[in-house]
């Protein structure tokens, strides 16, 4: 049971407003659907509308996210809702699954939620009226929004590899090396740990949008709350993904390791350590996505952990194993530097910021921190480019200034919206004994 049958009917915040900003939304997405469409198709790779119509009518490129989704348009309705919606989409899969295996077809799920949270949205907007109208578009809406931004994704990763043939990984290597190479440690720990090892961190790094749908799914139990963590999601995904145009970057086991397909540099990752000192932006002509600053992955690990905070004993432990897997795994598949992680954690914070607690407003706090967030994203990046050299002949000063950033935007996030306003931290942020927003 994910909520009350009465919470459809007595939301914790109405969203009479939204319908006007969802309609303006709906509109960009389908333009940019249709202009990424248009864009694959000349380049010759699958577009967002091609995948979409396969997980319609043809075999579904995960069978996790269709599932995702529908659990997310499930808020939105009343418990006998819930329960036939799920029904006729296990039904579906069901059907669908055994065509296929008659016909030799791969054997994948995810067609029948896919068709079932259609089907909540144009029975909400034809036939159901006033809260329970109102609570249903606005889960399937999410539901939706999650599955095309993660087509969009998809897109925009081949899109990072037509526009920047050129990476920048010599300058983030040589950056990384003033904190000891933590992906070349963490790639021997991973090596170490075997196929079981290997196998647990593969799972928490792949199936990250369900955990955000479990925990967006515990905050959205009793209604609508004015924020919640798909919107942090939906956000990170949207912001993030242009610093891959930015600063393009593949990755350790990409530019020095074995997944180069001969672009490599070398065969260094994870036992060997790369000795120049020169860097120098390299042309990879390979398939590999440019996905590499920031790290996204650890950016929506901290997302997750930050909204389990307030939760159970249970929610918290898995947020926080959630975030300490992650940021394992990224470093010892060789997908990401230990600098990346830096810049995934200052762009997390600094999103959250400007999302958390909108009933506050844009007051002093919250411009404070997202300026001072900015300033130190844009200066990491900045010295990761130009500063490569200095950073790893200085560990003892760059190491130290780098996390010290961090770490600010760290203490201030937690100034701002968790510490007590009694607190030294909550009076530093200018909080008081009557911040109704402190213990929210």
């Amino acid at each position: 049971m994910l909520i009350d049958d009465s919470s459809v009917s007595a939301p914790r915040r109405r969203a009479d407003g939204a319908f006007p900003v969802a309609l303006v939304a709906t509109l960009a997405v389908a333009v940019a659907l249709v202009f990424l469409q248009f864009v694959a198709t000349r380049s010759g790779f699958e577009g967002p509308l091609q995948s979409l119509t396969r997980d319609f009518v043809g075999t579904p490129k995960s069978m996790s996210v269709p599932w995702a989704a529908l659990a997310l348009g499930l808020v939105g309705l009343i418990n006998r809702q819930r329960l036939i919606a799920v029904a006729v989409a296990v039904g579906i899969d069901v059907v669908v699954l055994g065509a296929r295996l008659l016909g030799g077809a791969p054997v994948a799920v995810g067609n029948g939620p896919t068709w079932v949270l259609l089907g909540i949205a144009a029975v909400a907007a034809v036939r159901w009226t006033g809260d329970l109208r109102r609570s249903a578009l606005l889960g399937a809406g999410l539901g939706a929004m999650l599955a095309v931004a993660i087509k969009i994704g998809d897109v925009w990763l081949q899109i990072t590899v037509m526009t920047r043939p050129a990476v920048l990984d010599q300058y983030v290597e040589l950056a990384d090396r003033a904190f000891g190479r933590p992906s070349w440690m963490m790639g021997q720990v991973v090596d170490a740990l075997g196929p079981a090892g290997y196998g647990v961190l593969h799972w928490v790094y792949i199936q990250l949008p369900v955990a955000a749908i479990a925990v967006a799914l515990y905050q959205l139990r009793n209604g609508w709350p004015s924020h919640h963590l798909v919107r942090t999601f939906l956000a990170i995904g949207m912001i993030g993904p242009l610093f891959y145009l930015v600063f393009p970057v593949v990755g350790p086991d990409f530019a020095f390791g074995g997944e180069g397909n001969g672009a490599q540099l070398g065969d260094f990752w994870p036992t060997l350590l790369p000795t120049g000192t020169d860097p120098a932006s390299f042309v990879f002509d390979s398939p590999a996505p440019r996905n590499c600053m920031p790290s996204l992955h650890t950016a929506w690990a901290l997302a997750i952990f930050v909204h389990t905070r307030r939760g159970p004993f249970w929610l918290r432990w898995g947020g926080t194993a959630w975030l300490v897997c992650t940021l394992a795994a990224t470093l010892g598949f060789g997908y990401h530097y230990g600098v990346d992680l830096v810049a995934g954690v200052v762009l997390s914070l600094t999103i959250e910021s400007g999302l958390r607690d909108p009933e506050r407003g844009w007051d002093r706090s919250r411009i404070r921190l997202v300026c001072s967030g900015t300033a130190a994203f844009v200066a990491l990046l900045t010295g990761y480019r130009y500063l490569a050299g200095p950073i790893a002949a200085v560990p003892l000063l760059s190491v130290p200034v780098i996390l010290g950033m961090m770490l600010a935007v760290v203490v201030g996030f937690h100034a701002t919206f968790f510490a007590a306003p009694e607190s030294t931290l909550g009076r530093l942020a200018g909080r008081g004994p009557e911040d109704e927003f402190a213990r929210m």
